[in-house]
């Protein structure tokens, strides 16, 4: 016979195995993996991410005669703070000593075309401002519109002051892409669409501040390959793909339509802008325009699919591999993520992109290629394909 004592233990002993049997992973999800095979693979394309050191200068100035609102340094979070930080930053004008005489028809000059100068001219003529310019070197091909689109705060350096205003900048966001998502917004009817979204951990998301405001807590979950590879990973269901190249166009078209004005220059001075107000959004540029020392271009590299299956690639993935060092010595984390990216002009079933890298301080002429092989072989022995 048993004793009390030894009865109670193998009790708990059981308990534990049964919390274990269930708990080992939740539920089991069966993805097929894309084809990564030569063939499969499309362009190749390395951008920049302007990342500030500290956070994004997210505040207000006056240098002389002019008054700058500056938004800009969100490295790879562009898109994931876009429509939160360009009303947020437009509302710190307005609510400044120096837009005492800013008036609805004053005459506004956005620099940077990416997506938080067009979010800038969104809101400001949502706010009934009528004299909008947006002034860029170039608008198209911009790494606005080569970026991936996973609503996640990546790419970041942040002051844990600054933490705070950040989540709730990513939060406004959130509501706004959201929105199109369910097909509520009033401008804006593609864009954005609802996926499950997974990582290995919470804390990788950086998406716990979202949790239980906009957003539902992540569930445990198992990836089944159906090659005898599985991952235990977290799912958020409620994740967001943001199609930047359609934002970019819808964005465009939309601010056209309301007689905002689209100019092709260099601004290499504030001077160079005949206007007082002036919201600089200039990204990269802000290094030189604004003499700000803390803004760093952080490399990343992608590789579009072709001729997928669509059906198989309702989900978004981001994975963090290891650090290393660069053939040019610097430093590179190594990640993979995969999204349902789809290029205009291209076939139907073209659709996927894979990446990526964070290497800080390269530039056009550091392209460190041989990290696009290096990422097919990352996202391989991911999905446990040869």
């Amino acid at each position: 016979m048993f004793s009390k004592k030894s009865g109670f233990v193998f009790i708990t002993a059981l308990l534990v195995a049964v919390f274990f049997l269930f708990n080992k992973g939740g539920e089991t999800r069966k993805i097929n993996p894309p084809k990564l095979d030569s063939l499969h693979l499309g362009e190749k394309i390395i951008c920049y991410r302007p990342m500030r050191h500290g956070s994004p200068n997210m505040s207000i100035e006056k240098k002389g005669e002019k008054i700058i609102a500056h938004n800009y340094g969100h490295g790879g979070s562009g898109w994931t703070l876009g429509p939160g930080s360009a009303n947020h930053v437009i509302n710190l004008l307005l609510s400044s000593e120096h837009a005492n005489d800013m008036k609805k028809d004053s005459p506004i000059t956005i620099i940077g075309a990416g997506a938080l100068g067009l979010f800038s001219g969104y809101y400001l003529e949502k706010m009934g401002y009528t004299d909008i310019t947006i002034v860029a070197e170039k608008f198209e091909s911009l790494t606005s519109h080569n970026a991936a689109g996973l609503l996640a705060p990546v790419s970041m350096d942040n002051d844990p002051k600054m933490q705070k205003i950040v989540d709730q900048i990513g939060i406004d966001a959130y509501k706004f892409y959201e929105s199109i998502a369910q097909k509520k917004h009033d401008d804006f009817k593609e864009g954005a669409v609802v996926l499950p979204t997974y990582f290995e951990n919470r804390a990788d998301s950086g998406l716990e501040p979202y949790v239980g405001v906009v957003m539902k807590p992540a569930k445990d979950v198992v990836l089944d390959f159906g090659n005898g590879t599985t991952r235990n990973m977290v799912a958020y269901d409620d994740g967001i793909f943001i199609d930047t190249a359609k934002m970019m166009v819808g964005l465009s078209n939309h601010l056209k339509s309301k007689n905002i004005k689209f100019v092709q220059k260099k601004i290499t001075s504030f001077d160079d802008v005949e206007g007082k107000f002036i919201i600089n959004c200039s990204g990269l540029g802000a290094g030189n325009l604004n003499g700000d020392t803390l803004v760093v271009p952080v490399q990343g590299h992608l590789i579009m699919l072709r001729e997928q299956v669509s059906a198989d690639l309702k989900y978004m993935i981001l994975v963090y591999f290891n650090e290393a060092k660069t053939k040019f010595g610097q430093k590179v984390k190594r990640s993979f993520y995969i999204f349902p990216k789809h290029l205009p002009n291209t076939g139907a079933n073209d659709i996927g992109v894979i990446g990526g890298t964070f290497i800080e301080g390269a530039h056009d002429g550091t392209p460190n290629e041989e990290e696009f092989e290096i990422l097919v072989e990352g996202a391989k022995n991911f999905y446990g394909v040869k």
